[in-house]
């Protein structure tokens, strides 16, 4: 019996071969971008890929080049790898709009997604954006001066975390790519609907983010959800029930 979450992969040439899951539907189509180590096997891409497939709607989970079952190595991989990543995917798998959903350091890439998708594609490409515990900008925020004065000079930081059993590697060029795409200081120039849902018990990324992410983006149609008790990772039965019930609400408007 065939593995029934066993990866399709995308071949390109001169770049890692990507892992995906793709399952077609009606428009638009869901794009989940996972956070920074992390894969589309997670619960909340596996909650979402799940739901899409129940109802019928298009939907697309990812591995980056250097994660899950993608081929490459982490280390060799930037924030724009990543990004090229995300648009070779969309590029190869969907038609019309997406919508495009961002868990952490994934909140960044939708971002950057989205604006090279509407730069490229026009503003329709994109129907909306929804963030969980987005993190635009953490090489800057994220990191004390003394961290990245040791990036730099050696060429990574290797860190425990409590998400995985792997630590947290961040290299000099993933951090030099982060500081070059920093969004935060500027308007973001979109203007599709965007929902953004934050822990109020968020310890790795501050819900004020969420709220200055707010006030750059340049739509007038973004909501703020803080969930009480919510920590980073949004994924207790309730928090999935949230990103499900925001999603559908974006892809089938009224």
């Amino acid at each position: 019996m065939t593995d029934p979450i066993a990866p399709d992969y995308l071949d390109r040439s001169g770049r890692p071969r990507l892992a995906y899951r793709h399952v077609a539907g009606r428009g638009p189509t869901i794009v989940f971008l996972p956070g920074y180590m992390s894969d589309m096997a997670g619960g909340k891409a596996t909650a979402l890929f799940d739901w899409a497939a129940t109802e019928g709607q298009a939907c697309l989970l990812l591995d980056y080049a250097g994660c899950g079952q993608s081929d490459g190595q982490f280390a060799d991989q930037t924030l724009l790898d990543w990004r090229g990543d995300v648009l070779d995917l969309i590029d190869a798998k969907t038609e019309g709009p997406v919508l495009i959903v961002g868990s952490s350091m994934g909140g960044w890439l939708m971002l950057l997604t989205a604006l090279a998708l509407v730069q490229r594609d026009g503003s329709a490409r994109v129907a909306g954006l929804v963030g969980i515990a987005a993190a635009p900008d953490f090489t800057d925020w994220g990191f004390s001066d003394a961290e990245k004065a040791i990036i730099l000079a050696e060429g990574a930081l290797v860190e425990e975390t409590p998400y995985s059993d792997q630590p947290y590697v961040t290299t000099r060029g993933f951090l030099q790519s982060g500081e070059a795409n920093r969004l935060l200081g500027a308007e973001i120039p979109l203007t599709c609907p965007v929902r953004l849902l934050h822990g109020q018990e968020d310890g790795d990324v501050p819900p004020d983010i969420s709220l200055r992410l707010s006030a750059a983006l340049a739509s007038g149609d973004v909501q703020v959800t803080l969930v009480k008790g919510g920590d980073h990772r949004l994924s207790r039965d309730g928090d999935i029930a949230l990103l499900i019930d925001t999603v559908a609400r974006l892809a089938t408007p009224n």
